[in-house]
């Protein structure tokens, strides 16, 4: 159905359009190049820290909007962030900080891809798409947990095939945030000791992301274990009629 002939979807664009220009706004305040280099954040630490310190929950905000923003906008840069969440914020408040952000931004480039850009990122990524559906097709939810613990395809590229999935947006949220969550924790916890980071690529290691690979399978093998849970009961079914 057209957005012309459907009123609520209207507001709807409007208002993703609304948030969208205000996080920009946010964005282009900050000077978000500061941010965007290893070096630059390690230059301005200490100042950074003070203005942290000095309004803390400002910060905060500011931070957690420029982050939505970056991945909502698929804007390279979002390990460099998580990194200085943990150098500025610490652990708890910056894993805290980046899981609600990335999971917001992540939602955010999700229906922009469903509402703005729909036939552009179906013609794009026409081959990926097939395979999320099938994945989402098989395991549900599990699948898009799976995608976000293991680093085989980028964020951005989930995020925008996604949306053009028949997945809800609420189980795309909680999902996503779930998915990117023990990466977060990794990334934000070598941001508290910047000074020992030497480069971005050295966060994800290769015996990293085999471990992350790993982990991925998890939620997978739990849907498994789900599907299957009666199996005990078939098989006393089964030894019942042997005589």
């Amino acid at each position: 159905m057209s957005a012309q002939r459907n009123p609520a979807l209207v507001w709807r664009l409007l208002l993703l359009a609304a948030v969208i220009a205000g996080f920009a706004a946010v964005v282009w305040s900050l000077d978000a190049g500061q941010w965007l280099t290893l070096a630059q954040l390690k230059s301005r630490h200490a100042t950074l820290v003070a203005q942290v310190e000095a309004q803390p929950l400002v910060a905060a905000a500011l931070f957690f909007a420029l982050y939505a923003m970056v991945a909502a906008l698929c804007v390279p840069g979002t390990p460099l962030l998580t990194l200085a969440a943990g150098a500025l914020f610490g652990l708890v408040p910056g894993v805290l900080i980046v899981s609600f952000s990335s999971a917001l931004g992540a939602t955010l480039a999700f229906l922009m891809s469903r509402f703005l850009l729909r036939d552009r990122v179906q013609r794009r990524f026409g081959a990926p798409l097939a395979a999320f559906n099938r994945g989402i097709e098989r395991d549900g939810a599990f699948y898009l947990v799976f995608l976000g613990l293991t680093p085989v395809f980028p964020y951005f590229l989930i995020n925008l095939v996604m949306g053009i999935t028949p997945m809800r947006v609420t189980t795309f949220y909680w999902a996503s945030q779930t998915g990117m969550l023990l990466e977060t924790i990794l990334i934000v916890n070598a941001g508290t000791e910047l000074a020992k980071v030497d480069s971005l690529a050295g966060l994800l290691a290769p015996p990293l992301l085999v471990s992350l690979a790993l982990i991925g399978l998890v939620p997978l093998l739990l849907r498994w274990v789900l599907a299957h849970e009666k199996m005990p009961e078939r098989w006393r079914r089964t030894i019942d009629k042997q005589p």
